[in-house]
């Protein structure tokens, strides 16, 4: 399989995954802002079997989640990109858009302006006719970003995530679509 295609916006470069970026990376995980609506940080461990699993998808599928450099700011700022999610529920088997910066990135429009240009891959390169993104009720951040990229929610698609046990408190889950043809507003 050819390498995985990198992909650029007006101010990020969507690239391949390299060893310098697992320090940074284990330093976001650990970070309780960035992680604040996930299960729970990640040990240094936990987070390098994360960059590996990431590293897997891309050679199993020819598609991922890509690290996301901001040239002239920094070379590893997170990831974005494209997955398969790794659990059955209603909706999969799917792909979905997803994001985590660094919170010193936050608020600047990257999660949407790199989020763009993964569904137009996703859409043109690899010709899904469906993206999806989910994430917890309370993460109005990320719920946002969904938004602005004129993905839609039906709250009756909405659904407890089965990785985590009855009665925890991120178990639920909103979930949001886009089809291949919609507007993405710019």
């Amino acid at each position: 399989m050819s390498p995985p295609v990198e992909l650029e916006t007006e101010r990020l470069r969507l690239r391949c995954w390299i060893p310098a970026d697992r320090e940074p990376f284990a330093t976001m995980n650990a970070d309780p802002r960035v992680v604040e609506h996930l299960p729970a940080a990640l040990s240094r461990a936990e987070s390098d079997d994360l960059a590996a699993r990431i590293e897997d998808h891309f050679a199993c599928h020819g598609f991922g989640v890509w690290a996301v450099e901001i040239p002239g700011v920094t070379p590893f700022a997170g990831f974005l990109g494209l997955g398969r999610p790794r659990f059955e529920a209603a909706f999969t088997p799917c792909v979905e858009v997803g994001w985590r910066l660094a919170a010193e990135h936050w608020g600047r429009g990257y999660a949407t302006e790199g989020a763009r240009a993964a569904l137009a891959y996703g859409f043109g390169t690899l010709g899904l006719d469906e993206i999806v993104s989910f994430t917890v009720p309370g993460n109005r951040r990320s719920i946002r970003v969904m938004e602005k990229l004129g993905m839609t929610r039906d709250p009756a698609d909405d659904f407890d995530h089965p990785v985590l046990p009855e009665g925890h408190r991120f178990r639920r889950h909103v979930l949001f679509r886009i089809r291949r043809g919609a507007s993405i507003p710019e």
